[in-house]
């Protein structure tokens, strides 16, 4: 079971957190949509529509690395703060070799999120 540290209240298009912006936390969508997107160019791509019980915010902490999208509320939304000293706990007790992979997992995922947006603003 997920521990939530805190919940939170967004409204219709409240920003969650911005593409590029620093930040560790993790977040379950309660109730509501959040959706996920990136800047292209100058064209905003939809990645994904999330719906309740589904994780985001997970590269930021796994990676190390700045927010590789945007969460913004569809609609009025409520989200659950993992409990940030939960993870890491449980992060910490797998060895370190198993971290390196999930961290190039997560590398690869990045750039994976990347070429796919940009291959859509193709025309």
């Amino acid at each position: 079971m997920i521990h939530i540290a805190s919940e939170e209240i967004y409204r219709d298009g409240e920003t969650i957190f911005e593409e590029g912006s620093s930040g560790d936390w993790v977040y379950v969508v309660l109730s509501g949509a959040v959706e996920i997107s990136k800047v292209v160019g100058d064209k905003k791509v939809v990645v994904r529509t999330l719906r309740p019980e589904e994780i985001f915010g997970e590269l930021g902490f796994l990676g190390n690395v700045k927010r590789t999208a945007t969460a913004r509320a569809a609609g009025e939304t409520t989200v659950g703060v993992i409990d940030q000293e939960t993870i890491a706990r449980e992060f910490n007790k797998l060895s370190s070799d198993f971290r390196e992979i999930l961290q190039a997992v997560v590398g690869r995922l990045t750039e994976t999120l990347e070429l796919a947006c940009r291959l859509k603003t193709r025309k």
